[in-house]
């Protein structure tokens, strides 16, 4: 090879390394250059500051400086990507809760048809993640809503549908108390699903749930249950006490009125035939949350189902009427905004339901 020959491949390698070095110091991504031998030979300055590395870190073996990262996979998909040639594309997320797509390709050597190492490329996610998730409990939140439309609409369906009987039989037998009763059963009826096929036209419009929290009173939307279930409360003699410690909190009206119909519902539900219902619904702060009780002498629940019970379409007794659901809409509805239900009870001893509110 002449001396002009060898001067020009000089220029080109010198060309290309300052290319090099001008791409790696301009670039935004955070980029790292790994050798065959895992030791770190190159990083971008975005690198830099997201993996906190330094200029004494070149050199050094990858095992040392990449801890930042939770990917604990990381020096076996190098190593698989050294031996392969072949590109891998992971998500990773950082220390600082980040998340990153990352590219971990092959540095080929072309002459010697070779893999000399790998430079890993890092794209920041974090906001792509976030709108999935979001994305997510949208839809997780939208599907709850349909479940407790279904779910709350059953009530004034079931008075409906017994309702021209009873109707029938005031009539024929001129009862004029007995009617007047079952009209007043027929417009809380109404108004209620009125209310629900509101919230569900509203969520079709819009497409979202009104989920958004508001101040709420706690005591209000209790009356407006116990209003609710007037005629079961009355017909079988419940008693009912309350213990309200604190009223108002951040949350969904719509949700706060159906876990407390839910759980007052299942209270009457599964009341013992050996001892007249007593109910006792009671606030509280509890650290950092406020604590809704529900509490009844009703027939308790056997420790093995306690889990089993939040389940969609869990039913621990078949013999009492019920899709499954309502517990499972409290704990969803509850999980979602940060709170969490628990379960207190044994089999023949009453069931206390904890509701914690962030």
């Amino acid at each position: 090879m002449s001396q002009a020959t060898q001067t020009a491949e000089h220029r080109q390698t010198l060309t290309l390394n300052e290319d090099l070095e001008n791409y790696f110091a301009n670039t935004i991504i955070p980029q790292l250059f790994v050798d065959a031998n895992l030791i770190l030979r190159k990083f971008t300055p975005p690198a830099m500051k997201q993996f906190t590395l330094t200029q004494d870190d070149i050199g050094r073996s990858i095992t040392e400086v990449i801890d930042n990262i939770r990917y604990p996979t990381l020096i076996q998909n190098i190593e698989e990507v050294i031996a392969t040639g072949i590109t891998l594309e992971k998500e990773v997320q950082t220390l600082d809760l980040r998340w990153f797509q990352m590219n971990i390709l092959p540095y080929k050597v072309f002459k010697e048809n070779s893999t000399n190492g790998v430079i890993i490329t890092f794209v920041d996610i974090t906001s792509r993640i976030k709108t999935l998730k979001d994305l997510e409990k949208l839809n997780a939140d939208n599907s709850i809503f349909l479940y407790s439309f279904s779910h709350d609409i059953k009530q004034p369906l079931s008075v409906l549908a017994l309702l021209p009987d009873a109707m029938e039989y005031a009539f024929e037998n001129k009862n004029k108390e007995y009617f007047t009763e079952n009209i007043n059963k027929l417009n809380r009826a109404v108004i209620s699903i009125k209310k629900n096929v509101q919230e569900l036209t509203a969520l079709i419009t819009a497409n979202e749930q009104h989920t958004d929290p508001e101040r709420v009173n706690i005591e209000n939307i209790y009356e407006d249950v116990i209003l609710t279930l007037k005629d079961e409360i009355y017909k079988y003699n419940i008693d009912i006490k309350t213990e309200f410690h604190t009223s108002e909190i951040f949350f969904s009206r719509k949700n706060l009125r159906s876990i407390l119909f839910n759980l007052l519902n299942n209270a009457i539900k599964y009341r013992s035939t050996e001892r007249p219902l007593c109910i006792v619904v009671k606030t509280e702060i509890i650290d950092r949350y406020i604590r809704l009780s529900v509490i009844d002498n009703g027939i308790g629940i056997s420790s093995k189902f306690h889990n089993v019970i939040f389940e969609r379409y869990s039913r621990v007794d078949k013999n009492i009427s019920g899709a499954g659901l309502g517990l499972y809409i409290i704990r969803t509805m509850i999980e979602n905004s940060g709170g969490k239900v628990e379960v207190e009870s044994k089999e023949g001893g009453g069931a206390t339901f904890n509701v914690y509110f962030k």
